[in-house]
């Protein structure tokens, strides 16, 4: 096996390991795709946790500075010995992919680093359009859909928003707030109301609020996913899972502070499996 396709067999594994929702749906690609699918994922996977990995900011900025580095320095220096970063940068010049939409990711990605509350909606559609939708959007293009930008903006904010509500429990501990300042204030909260995982009921509705707007979206984003070429709509298979979540989280015994939000792994593959689009 030469060092390329080790690394993709790493990027496989690691991801795995890391994200096996985004490994299901991988698994269901064609097998030319699936390679570039997981070297995608597995960055991803990489430079999400880094804000969970560093004591400080400052170590945070180094580690996404390294990639902005490894990006722009694509197809012009040796390979690289980061199994994960060789195999990305092998995809972007095989697919094609528009290395800027790589660099606008990790630049959005320095907001996880800081304490700072996501100020208003605006704020945060951004944030999901350059994390989350990215890797829609680019996907899609590995599966031959250049023109999937709306779908995927879509698709984005919904499976982002869907984790966001999930991994509450998590933000609240590193007083962190993804929810915007401005619709917690609709709803007479401040980020301080969650930190202190008081859950009254204006709690709930903003919360509530929030997962109408997830609903929304995955309605859009699953309509618009039929006017793809079929082929690039297995990059949207992910599309199966914030459902579930949501439907979860609106349970009466729905408590937002307690353990994240999940569903048992054969469900998740279960609809992985049937989802049609």
């Amino acid at each position: 096996m030469d060092r390329l396709a080790e690394h993709y067999r790493l990027c496989g594994e690691a991801l795995r390991e890391a994200d096996r929702d985004r490994w299901l749906a991988s698994m269901f690609a064609p097998d030319a795709a699936r390679p570039h699918l997981f070297a995608l994922y597995a960055f991803n996977a990489e430079v999400a946790r880094i804000s969970e990995q560093v004591s400080q900011p400052l170590l945070g900025e180094m580690r996404l500075q390294w990639w902005v580095d490894a990006l722009n320095a694509a197809g012009g220096g040796e390979p690289s010995a980061n199994p994960t970063a060789d195999a990305l940068l092998a995809t972007v010049e095989t697919c094609g992919l528009p290395r800027q939409k790589l660099l606008d990711y990790l630049e959005a990605r320095r907001f996880d680093l800081y304490d700072d509350p996501a100020p208003d909606r605006a704020f945060l559609d951004q944030y999901c359009d350059e994390t989350c939708s990215v890797l829609f959007g680019l996907a899609a293009r590995i599966l031959g859909g250049a023109e999937a930008e709306d779908v995927a903006a879509a698709a984005g904010r919904a499976y982002a928003v869907t984790g966001l509500l999930r991994a509450l429990p998590w933000h609240v501990a590193r007083r962190q707030c993804y929810l915007p300042v401005d619709m917690l204030a609709r709803h007479g909260l401040t980020p301080a109301d969650l930190f202190a995982r008081d859950g009254t009921q204006a709690v709930k509705a903003a919360l509530a609020e929030l997962r109408a707007l997830a609903r929304d979206d995955l309605v859009k984003a699953k309509h618009g996913v039929l006017s793809l070429p079929r082929p690039a709509r297995e990059a949207f298979r992910l599309l199966a899972l914030p459902g579930l979540y949501l439907d979860q989280m609106e349970r009466r015994d729905y408590d937002p502070f307690s353990t994240p939000v999940n569903v048992a792994p054969w469900r998740r593959q279960w609809a992985l499996w049937r989802y049609k689009s």
